[in-house]
């Protein structure tokens, strides 16, 4: 199965110095050095040393040559990888005393010679064990190891197996993972851990989370400032969950006239809780704006006149009678838990501006009592925009997947964020590198119209050099938010972006270009090679609907991975619909970066069903197979049983019964090649009860991608005959992107 391992070091101690991103950038440029000379000495670190952070900014390179020099070592000695990293934690221990940078919260580590990289606050730990406790108490499994001791790090050793976040996120967007999908074994072997990480990383993108930096062999290190970063990503997410008009429609409130609400639905969950706040600020009487979660509530004044607002019946006047802030900060805390609030924060946070703190308090007195109108007229308006505008599975599958992509801008409101350009620029230089000419672009905020028309012109420039369908279409009906138009554009350029990514790893072997079709005869030769006989006509084939076709491919991919006990027949509302969602989470408990939403499968949403296809095909192309595979007799008794179907399947140890899905959870996939991907080989040998360890190198093994490609035997002529059937370009529509766009009827223009 597949991995997020990465660089091993000998040394225990050393390895716990660094992520396995540092690390893997760190052997890169370690290695780039020594294919250069054939090997590293003691003489080439001052100028590799001035490429890396942290020491660079500091020291010059003559500098770094005497505090090497130090050692006693000779120019001419050989370095080994360890040394590397020995002399580079010695220089940034250096650099942080040259530059006075010694105040921290709290070590994570505290050996004596351990050079302080990260640090955690003990404050914020706390908070995110209360509500772990609070909230996962009544779990089947995890209720034997709850309530976690925040004193201790009973928290990190808990999340080793990956269960406890997997649970965490189902709590933030229920129904993200099939719980059926999860290892709950009370000992789980290292292939088991790695499953649940996997599935945890890829749902946490589902959900929202960043997880660029983060890889399964952290999580299974528990190392403590990454596990809490992820913690905190995925409860800010749950406590944020209600700020938006769909769930929230009594925000219209917050406007004065409904010429504001376009620039209420294009404010980050954040901002929507600050404009919330200073709402009822005013009408207390409070003079002040508050701006931030830090310096603005230190003195505790603000929260004093929010909670007299909004709970009168426990107002008292000696919250702001008191002169002390730390006094004021623990009558806030009172009086908050009058209103059932939970105390995510003690005085001293409120009182030292803990921003992470501060927002989660703020959205629990939300969420507690928000005080706003529940006008009829108000709610159906909020109601009717939101429907119409910002929950459309084409608007939350471009949106999470813009924002798995690594570009520095976060996508908040997908019609209103892209309207300057600015974001579709960097989508596009992540899709096609150096097609933007950053000379000719203006970075938000942009005051000046015709600066936006500027970039949504290149945008429609760089799309039609990447031969996309853009006839008719300017820069300005970006600008203008026609929605129709930026979901086909996104449509279109997902599209690419994900056949690029299959060609890079077929343009080794044959230049001609990869398909939908390629795609389709992929699954198909896939799934005959294993034995069985379904078989998918094209990506809108309605019998794809029960999900039996993508547990076969998926099971032929890797036979362990499905659990066909858990299988309905599919011949049921229910049954497919409890395929559709096993079917989510076995894909990204496999390795595939997906946002696909059950209903997608189910009523066959044929770009959908592309992009999950095309996910899976680009995570097999990259294992070594088996050589036995091409023969489906020798498969099919190597590889995973027949499936035995039925029509009632067993629930898995402690999984709940499965209600609808919730659209909160998921939308389309996204491409990103995990860069630190390994794979044993022959998988299939192993049982669920064999725990093979798992090796620290990166796995690429050319042979069993040129076997894959080969295979697939595309001629011409199938292959045009085949597309016209797999097509998965319909004429475009309010809810449906399209991935021709013509003619200037098709053109919108925002309300």
């Amino acid at each position: 199965m597949s991995s997020f391992v990465g660089v091993i070091v000998s040394d225990q101690w050393l390895q716990s110095q660094f992520t396995q991103v540092e690390l893997r950038g760190l052997k890169s440029k370690f290695i780039s050095i020594k294919n250069q000379n054939g090997k590293v000495t003691f003489g080439d670190l001052p100028s590799l040393m001035m490429k890396l952070k942290g020491v660079s900014h500091t020291f010059n390179e003559e500098e770094i040559r005497q505090g090497l020099g130090e050692s006693g070592r000779d120019i001419n000695d050989e370095v080994e990888f360890e040394d590397f990293l020995r002399s580079y934690l010695e220089l940034q221990s250096r650099a942080s005393v040259k530059s006075g940078n010694s105040k921290t919260s709290s070590t994570i580590l505290k050996a004596t010679t351990t050079t302080l990289l990260h640090t955690i606050i003990e404050s914020e730990k706390a908070s995110y064990v209360a509500h772990i406790n609070s909230y996962l108490r009544d779990d089947p499994f995890l209720k034997q190891f709850l309530p976690i001791d925040a004193s201790s790090n009973a928290l990190y050793d808990l999340a080793k197996d990956g269960v406890l976040l997997c649970k965490l996120i189902n709590v933030a967007v229920p129904n993200t993972i099939d719980e059926r999908a999860i290892n709950t074994k009370r000992v789980l072997n290292p292939w088991e851990r790695n499953e649940n990480h996997t599935l945890c990383l890829n749902s946490a993108k589902a959900i929202g989370c960043t997880v660029v930096n983060i890889g399964t062999q952290d999580l299974i290190d528990g190392r403590p400032h990454l596990l809490l970063g992820l913690i905190s990503q995925i409860i800010k997410i749950q406590l944020l969950s209600d700020l938006n008009l769909r769930k929230t429609p009594q925000l219209l409130e917050l406007v004065e006239d409904n010429n504001d609400v376009e620039e209420l639905m294009g404010l980050a969950p954040e901002k929507i809780l600050l404009k919330w706040m200073n709402f009822h600020l005013k009408k207390a009487g409070y003079k002040k704006t508050v701006s931030n979660f830090s310096s603005d509530l230190k003195d505790g004044e603000a929260y004093a006149y929010l909670l007299n607002v909004l709970a009168p019946e426990h107002c008292s006047t000696a919250t702001l009678d008191a002169k002390d802030p730390t006094e004021r900060a623990n009558l806030v805390l009172e009086h908050a838990e009058k209103m059932d609030c939970k105390r995510y924060l003690s005085p001293e946070d409120i009182v030292e501006g803990s921003s992470n703190l501060n927002l989660a308090f703020v959205a629990q007195i939300f969420h507690q009592r928000n005080g706003l109108s529940t006008d009829t007229k108000k709610v159906s308006f909020a109601e009717m925009m939101t429907d119409d505008e910002l929950m459309s599975r084409e608007e939350r599958c471009f949106r999470l997947w813009i924002n798995s992509l690594g570009i520095l801008s976060y996508v908040n409101n997908l019609f209103e964020d892209v309207r300057n350009g600015w974001i579709l620029l960097e989508v596009l230089d992540k899709v096609s590198p150096e097609s933007v000419n950053w000379k000719q672009a203006t970075k938000p905020p942009i005051k000046m119209p015709f600066r936006k028309v500027e970039n949504c012109n290149q945008v429609v420039r760089i799309g039609k050099q990447l031969k996309l369908s853009l006839v008719n279409v300017a820069g300005n009906d970006f600008v203008q938010g026609n929605k129709k138009l930026i979901l086909a554009f996104l449509w279109q350029l997902m599209r690419f972006n994900m056949l690029q990514l299959l060609k890079k790893l077929r343009s080794r072997f044959q230049e001609k270009e990869i398909t939908d079709a390629d795609i389709l005869n992929w699954a198909n030769k896939k799934v005959k090679n294993s034995g069985r006989k379904a078989k998918m006509e094209s990506f809108k084939d309605k019998s794809l609907s029960n999900g039996l076709f993508f547990l076969e491919l998926l099971s032929a991919c890797e036979p362990r991975v499905v659990n066909w006990n858990l299988v309905s027949k599919g011949e049921s509302d229910e049954g497919k619909k409890l395929n559709a969602t096993y079917i989510i989470s076995v894909a990204r408990k496999l390795g595939c970066s997906i946002f696909l939403l059950p209903e997608d499968i189910i009523e066959v949403n044929q770009k959908m069903i592309l992009t999950l296809t095309a996910s899976i095909m680009y995570w097999s192309l990259q294992q070594p197979v088996d050589e036995s595979e091409s023969s489906p007799a020798a498969s099919s008794r190597g590889g995973s049983p027949e499936p035995s179907i039925d029509e009632n399947p067993s629930p898995a140890s402690g999984a709940a019964a499965l209600p609808s899905p919730s659209t909160n959870g998921s939308a389309s996939p996204s491409f990103v090649p995990t860069p630190d991907l390994l794979v044993a080989k022959d998988s299939s040998a192993y049982s669920r009860e064999a725990s093979p360890a798992p090796s620290g190198s990166v796995v690429e093994d050319d042979c069993s991608i040129v076997s894959e490609i080969s295979s697939l035997a595309i001629d011409d002529t199938a292959s045009d005959s085949v597309t016209s059937s797999a097509q998965v370009d319909e004429p475009p529509s309010d809810t449906a992107t399209s991935a021709s766009i013509e003619g200037n009827e098709e053109k919108e223009t925002a309300e």
